[in-house]
Parts: C-alpha cells; sequence; structure tokens
C-alpha cells in the first residue's frame, strides 16, 4: 500500500514538473517573437466587473477596458469563453479570432489559466443572460509560471492558505472580501474618531522599557546604540506623555508585539487601537466604545445585528454593565464583598478547583473566578467593571472602594474586546503600584511591568483626568467579518518556518 502511495505521488510530481516546464516553454517562445508580457510596464484599467455589472444599462454596447487573471478558459475553434477575476469579482469575456485578429488568438488560445490579462472590447449580454465583454484586444501583461490549485475545490488547505495567502486570495472570493472587510473597518474607526476630535499619533515601536499591559516583550539589539531593547507591548505610556503635553484627544492604529503563544485569539504581532481622552472618566469611555462599535458595524455590515458563529450579536441595544464582583455572583452565587481577605479567598478557591499562585491575593483570585466561571457566558456585548487594583497596575482607584479600580472590559461572545481605564495620574500611587509589579517579577511573573522613570516624571509634571481604551483591530474584524480564528483576519499572520 505505502509504495502504491509512493508510486502515485511520484506519477503526480511528474505530471506537475511537466506542466511547469510546458509553461515556462511557452514564456520563452513569446519572448523569442518579440512579445515578453514582462515588458509591459502599464495597462489602461477603465472598469472592473462588479461595476460594469452594477451599471449595465449605461455601459451596454459601451468599450470598456478591464484587466484580472483568467481563472477560466473555454476554447472552441473560432472563438472562445475566458473569465477574468479582478478586485472586484469576475467577468467573462468572448473572444473570436474574426474580432482580434489570427495572430492575437492563435497567442491566445495558448495562455493558461493564472495569466493576467488586459480585456478591451464592447459590453453586451449572451444569449444565457450574462453580462460579458466582446473583446477586441486581447493583451497578455503577465505570464503565470505556476499552477493555481484545482479550481473546482478551491483552496481548502489552512497551512498552505495562511502561509500562501496571495494564492488563497486568489482562489476564494470570501478571504478577499474579508480583507477588503478589515480595511474599511479600520477607516470607520479613523472616521469615527476623527469626528469626535481625536487626532492621530504614532509612537516609539522600539522602547528601552515595555510597559503598558501584561506581556512578555520580544528583546533585540541596537547595533547604532549599542543598546538592547524591546519591541513595545503596548501604546499606553507614550499616548499619555502625549495627553501629558497637552493633546487632550490623541488615538494611535499600530502594531504591537507580545512573546507568547499562537491560538484561535491570539497573534505574537497584532493590531491595537488605543486612544485617550483629556477630563473624562471611564464612564465616558464606556458611551464612546459603544458608539464606536455600533456606528462600525451599522458602516461597515450595514446592520447593528451581526452574525457571530451560532449567535446573533445585538450591536443596536445598550450594553450590559456588571461590576466583576456583580458578574461573579451572577454566574455563581458568590458574593466576594463577603470575601474578608486572601486567606478565605483561597480557601474559596481550593473549595472549587481553582488553580491559583502563591503570590496571589483576594482580587487576583476574584479574576480568576470571573475567567473561569462568567466569560464564556458574556455573548452578547457586556461592559464589566471595576477589577481588582492588583490585576491593574495603571488604573485609578475608585474613591468609595480603593481595593477596586475605575476599569472596564468590553465582552462580546465570551471574548474581551476592549479594555479601558479611569487613568491613573497620582505619580506617588503609580510609583507603588511600579513597586508592586517589580516585586511580582521577582517573585516569577514574566509578564510583570517595571518601573518606566521618565514616565514617572511625565506623570510629576502633571496628567489631567483622563479615560482611555485599548482593542484588539483583530478581534473586532473577527466578530464584523464572523470569522472563527485570529489567522482568518491577518493577511500574513505568524507561522513556524517549514524547516524547523
Amino acid at each position: 500500500m505505502a509504495d502504491t502511495q509512493q508510486n502515485t505521488q511520484n506519477v503526480q510530481e511528474q505530471d506537475i514538473n511537466q506542466l511547469l516546464k510546458v509553461r515556462r516553454d511557452k514564456l520563452a517562445n513569446l519572448q523569442e517573437a518579440g512579445k515578453d508580457p514582462f515588458q509591459i510596464t502599464k495597462y489602461d484599467v477603465t472598469h472592473h466587473s462588479q461595476e460594469i455589472k452594477d451599471n449595465f444599462e449605461q455601459l451596454e454596447g459601451q468599450i470598456a477596458s478591464v484587466a484580472g487573471r483568467i481563472m477560466q478558459k473555454r476554447v472552441m475553434g473560432k472563438a472562445s469563453f475566458c473569465n477574468v477575476q479582478d478586485l472586484q469579482g469576475n467577468i467573462q469575456s468572448y473572444v473570436a479570432r474574426d474580432s482580434i485578429g489570427e495572430e492575437s488568438y492563435a497567442d491566445f488560445k495558448k495562455y493558461d489559466v493564472g495569466d493576467i490579462v488586459g480585456i478591451k472590447g464592447e459590453v453586451f449580454k449572451t444569449k444565457t443572460g450574462e453580462i460579458s465583454i466582446h473583446a477586441a484586444e486581447v493583451t497578455l501583461l503577465s505570464k503565470s509560471l505556476q499552477i493555481l490549485p484545482e479550481k473546482f475545490h478551491g483552496l481548502t488547505n489552512t497551512d498552505i492558505r495562511y502561509r500562501q495567502r496571495y494564492t488563497d486570495l486568489i482562489m476564494n472570493q470570501d478571504v478577499k472580501e474579508t480583507f477588503v472587510k478589515r480595511s474599511k473597518i479600520i477607516s470607520e474607526i479613523r472616521k469615527f474618531l476623527d469626528g469626535q476630535g481625536f487626532m492621530e499619533v504614532e509612537t516609539p515601536m522600539l522602547v528601552s522599557n515595555a510597559g503598558g499591559a501584561a506581556a512578555r516583550p520580544f528583546e533585540t539589539h541596537y547595533n547604532a546604540l549599542d543598546e538592547d531593547v524591546k519591541l513595545r507591548i503596548s501604546l499606553e505610556l507614550y499616548l499619555k506623555r502625549l495627553i501629558v503635553g497637552g493633546l487632550e484627544r490623541v488615538y494611535e492604529i499600530g502594531r504591537v508585539f507580545r512573546n507568547e503563544g499562537l491560538d484561535t485569539r491570539h497573534n505574537p504581532e497584532f493590531t491595537l487601537m488605543e486612544l485617550y481622552q483629556a477630563y473624562t472618566d471611564y464612564y465616558g469611555m464606556m458611551d464612546l466604545t459603544e458608539n464606536m462599535f455600533r456606528h462600525v458595524a451599522q458602516e461597515v455590515c450595514g446592520t447593528t445585528l451581526i452574525p457571530y458563529a451560532e449567535h446573533m450579536i445585538d450591536l443596536g441595544k445598550p450594553f450590559e454593565r456588571l461590576t466583576m464582583i456583580e458578574a461573579v455572583k451572577k454566574y455563581t452565587g458568590i458574593d466576594f464583598d463577603e470575601i474578608p481577605d486572601t486567606a478565605a479567598a483561597k480557601k474559596l478557591a481550593d473549595e472549587k478547583d481553582v488553580h491559583y499562585e502563591a503570590r496571589h491575593t483576594k482580587g487576583d483570585i476574584l479574576n480568576l473566578f470571573f475567567e473561569e466561571f462568567v466569560e464564556e457566558h458574556l455573548i452578547q456585548p457586556t461592559f464589566v467593571m471595576d477589577h481588582p487594583v492588583e490585576i491593574s497596575p495603571l488604573t485609578k482607584r475608585k474613591p468609595d472602594k480603593p481595593d477596586y479600580v475605575e476599569r472596564f472590559e468590553l465582552f462580546i461572545y465570551g471574548r474581551e474586546m476592549c479594555n479601558a481605564y479611569s487613568e491613573l495620574n497620582d505619580p506617588i500611587d503609580q510609583r507603588e503600584r511600579f513597586k508592586a509589579q517589580e516585586a511580582a517579577l521577582a517573585a516569577g511573573d514574566e509578564e510583570a511591568n517595571t518601573t518606566d522613570e521618565d514616565f514617572m516624571n511625565a506623570l510629576e509634571i502633571g496628567m489631567p483626568p483622563t479615560g482611555g481604551i485599548g482593542y484588539g483591530i483583530d478581534r473586532l474584524v473577527m466578530l464584523l467579518t464572523n470569522s472563527p480564528a485570529i489567522r482568518d483576519v491577518l493577511l500574513f499572520p505568524t507561522m513556524k518556518s517549514l524547516d524547523k
């Protein structure tokens, strides 16, 4: 059996190698005849495929030029059909010898699926009702030397799809639509924030102190300065410096890098949007977040009722708001307000089989209960507010409840979509929080922050009361495109090298 499979594979490889040789021979013949497609530098495109279909009544009988990749080709003697795919979709072309000339038609018959062509001709409708172009000219713009996946089955191997996204985009129209929609989502976020008076800025990616989140950074070396530096894990600390400097509303959409594992929701480099607004708090950030998500969904999807997996997510209704203590009580019946101290919290965790570390305190354990028993239930948009101070080193304490902070996370479909604070602007409190983080680092927490002295200097100069939001663009794109995994919304996701 194994020998038979090996023999079949060998035959297939020989067949593919022969087909690849034929394509290169065709290119060589074209070049010898002075028809090298790679010498063509431009082609005047007047219309795209969907544009022609949408405006057929105005364009019927008019001359149009399209360009794209041949996806199907049917040669029938003196006349043929081909299907050309461009950015918007595909369109059929009728190619007749009498229309383009004998020499051009002989060349056309040798073109392969995958070749890129320009077609100029009259827009018409076939007897079967298909909107098409009656070609007067066909120009080979690029010769494809590789073979596209088998057209009826498309490209389904996910590993190859992610590694060869260019082929995936050619073969799977829904994939192309996902990334067109991603671009629109980012554009609408910018429009919304610009309309709210925010200014887009850019901050450093290579930093000496990677702070603003709980994550391990990537490390590298700056040769010119002979210094070790890190790739940023967050946008927060530099954006807050700008608030100190008087830029009252700032945002950045940029890549951040976290040295962590890969799964359906995590990629080590991803796109983060963070914004900071002076003179507001986390309630102002809740209103802004809810309005932003609703606006983007309406503009990009045309509705605020979004299908995701087996659910319909309603972004049109007011989002539910719960404190973390209320959320844990709602789904477990346990009221952490009645747990007196860390010892009692650990005892309860033991009873409920919730794993914790020796360094964890009552606040940490509350968060562990939330992650274990609550997150999966938060399908519809829910703001979870008032987190323990232990897990929120950059957040302002609640004046009436100093063990908790003015922070919320937005959950949709059981996933954290957004993280926001009333930002800590007390430099004395901030320094104590950094000290606690450094103690956690010394105790083995590799994701803990260290003190950023320049940031501390900025806080001591004075930062106004400020609200801040951060959320991953990729998860929002997953939601609005009904994509199950983060790799489906990243053009080039991180993959292990094939030679490893």
